[in-house]
């Protein structure tokens, strides 16, 4: 099993995500430049959190684009794992891999600290290793993550089990509106999405930065450790 790691220019969590896979881990695991137009045999893709092509025009609206990009869309397309972390979930908005948009965090600000997570999926490859209710601390660092869709779209996302993860209070209560615990304003404090697949994954907080005792908090390692066996058990069955 190979996992690959999609460097943008911009891109600062690229070594963090490779880290956690690699050596944390211990996968085979190789950087993906965005001018590839093939994942060089990966069977896991993260697209890791950063400011591909310095956000502008809107935060993954050009790296979107990128040749690698359609390698990772015929990827998912055929039910491959892809992760898309802060940045990257950002890029599988733009490239419709996943339905919303984002917008600047209500506060207009940078912000950089932990929040709480709410587990709202266990069946799915990414967090099979949790359990539902589960509430999670991951630390966020964005200025645009402030997820949003209309009230339909939204509606739809619910009613199709699409939210995954969900902003909270630490003990578990819903943050729709509270500044404190859903510090970007999103919608119904989403803080991560699926594809109607299952198989595509973006969230804003940031599992790799919480995956190793060293750092004082492992609870985002069940995220990456749930994806890297999911890939290994779809690569065996694919083998038979």
């Amino acid at each position: 099993m190979k996992c690959g790691v999609v460097v943008f220019p911009g891109s600062n969590c690229d070594h963090d995500a490779y880290h956690v896979l690699k050596h944390v881990l211990g996968q085979e695991t190789a950087y993906l430049w965005h001018q590839d137009d093939s994942l060089q045999g990966c069977d896991l893709v993260v697209l890791p959190g950063g400011f591909a092509y310095g956000d502008y025009l809107r935060a993954g609206a050009m790296a979107a684009l990128s040749p690698v990009m359609g390698a990772v869309k015929r990827h998912a397309e055929a039910g491959g794992l892809v992760l898309g972390i802060c940045n990257g979930f950002q890029v599988l908005l733009e490239a419709k891999l996943i339905p919303g948009a984002m917008r600047r965090n209500q506060s207009l600000r940078f912000l950089c600290r932990d929040v709480h997570l709410k587990v709202e999926r266990t069946d799915l490859p990414f967090t099979w290793k949790f359990r539902e209710g589960q509430v999670l601390r991951i630390p966020i660092a964005h200025g645009e993550g402030n997820y949003e869709d209309s009230a339909g779209h939204l509606d739809a996302l619910e009613a199709n089990r699409q939210v995954v993860f969900r902003y909270v209070t630490p003990d578990g209560a819903r943050a729709d509106g509270d500044p404190q615990w859903n510090p970007n304003g999103a919608a119904r404090a989403i803080a991560g999405i699926c594809n109607a697949g299952g198989n595509v994954l973006g969230m804003m907080p940031h599992p790799e930065r919480c995956s190793e005792p060293i750092l004082g908090n492992t609870d985002g390692l069940a995220i990456l450790a749930s994806a890297v066996e999911a890939a290994s058990r779809q690569l065996a069955e694919a083998a038979r």
